[in-house]
């Protein structure tokens, strides 16, 4: 993850973060990354919060899912952490305003045209999936997901009702310079670790990924030292679990990144292990906007119950540390405390039937913050 940030100091910091905790186990996943974000403020650094209502919370308070007012708080402040958005409350698909649509906003207003999803399997955790370890040693890979483009922000996307029944389109769509900045970006990350990158299409079907692929292509020309392979999305499902340990760095466009980061959370041991980075273009300074958020969804069957695991959440804000503000050694400090919190035998219900709850793990990871 070091490669998408050009900062690298360690020197006192003084930053302001937007927590959009929105819905669900959100809120409570989000207390606990900011339980050790407040225990590395101590170590001589400051971290202001901004409060902005996100989702279903939003849509009941305001109703809309993300305020434009709030928008701008966003892309004021150094950083954003999110929980989770939507929830059975606002479910109905035949809404017109719906939680998700927050964060699609949110994504789309920051320029966040990047999502980084790394996958590394802790020893801790081979036992905890249903693929074999020796399959799953040795993983550790990193999934550039195009954001803002594609089929989640083509149009037309309508429903209508014609003379023999309903019928309803959604639009595929991306540009040569989305595809093109998605990749350098893939490019410049494999450099910094394995040099290999695979990108993922249908290119023997759809036209968007034939542009995909070719575009790639001439992208790498300027990475002779990194390893290309494409491949196609039914084949990279079959191939992301009988030889995972094969891959570095994984390019794709927005809705295959989205499948397969699901798939791949199989990998990790629980959906709720994995953190993320949605990240802009770097201003002049070099620093992207970002949003750092869980992989899962907002969980609604056990929130308020203390059974969600804040280990992607938590890890999440680690990669905040890192990539908006700078502090690798903070960001180091954080992950280490989580691994160890895990080889410790200290989880939560969904991995190995730990007995943790969401705030007592969260303690634990800030104890050995603090003991350090």
């Amino acid at each position: 993850m070091t490669a998408a940030n050009e900062h690298q100091s360690t020197s006192p910091s003084s930053a302001i973060i937007a927590v959009l905790a929105g819905d669900g186990v959100g809120p409570e996943v989000v207390a606990e990354a900011r339980k050790v974000l407040d225990e590395i403020a101590r170590r001589g650094h400051s971290f202001t919060y901004r409060e902005i209502l996100i989702g279903g919370i939003a849509i009941d308070a305001y109703g809309t899912p993300l305020r434009d007012d709030d928008v701008e708080i966003a892309r004021s402040v150094d950083a954003c952490l999110l929980g989770a958005v939507g929830g059975p409350k606002w479910s109905d698909p035949a809404s017109a305003v719906r939680p998700e649509q927050g964060l699609l906003k949110i994504r789309k207003s920051l320029g966040l045209y990047a999502n980084l999803r790394p996958v590394a399997v802790m020893d801790a955790l081979l036992d905890a999936t249903p693929i074999k370890p020796e399959v799953l040693a040795g993983t550790d890979l990193l999934v550039v997901r195009e954001l803002t483009g594609g089929i989640y922000f083509g149009r037309p996307s309508r429903q209508w009702r014609e003379r023999r029944g309903r019928v309803a389109v959604d639009t595929l769509l991306y540009r040569e310079h989305e595809i093109e900045r998605i990749a350098r970006l893939a490019f410049d990350l494999a450099r910094s670790r394995r040099g290999s990158v695979t990108s993922v299409d249908k290119a023997n079907v759809l036209s968007s990924s034939r542009l995909w692929r070719s575009a790639v292509t001439e992208v790498s020309r300027d990475y002779p030292e990194v390893t290309l392979e494409h491949m196609l999305v039914d084949a990279m499902t079959m191939k992301l679990i009988q030889q995972p340990s094969r891959y570095d760095v994984i390019v794709t466009e927005n809705m295959f990144g989205d499948i397969l980061t699901d798939e791949a959370s199989v990998l990790g041991g629980s959906i709720g292990v994995l953190p993320s980075a949605s990240l802009g273009a770097p201003d002049r300074a070099g620093k992207r906007p970002g949003l750092y958020e869980p992989i899962h969804g907002s969980a609604p069957d056990i929130a308020g119950q203390g059974r969600a695991n804040p280990v992607g959440m938590i890890l999440s804000a680690a990669m905040m540390l890192r990539t908006s503000l700078g502090l690798e050694r903070e960001a180091a400090l954080v992950e280490r405390a989580v691994f160890d919190t895990i080889a410790a035998g200290i989880t939560t219900p969904d991995l190995l039937g730990g007995t943790a709850t969401t705030s007592s793990f969260g303690d634990a990871v800030a104890q050995r913050i603090s003991a350090v």
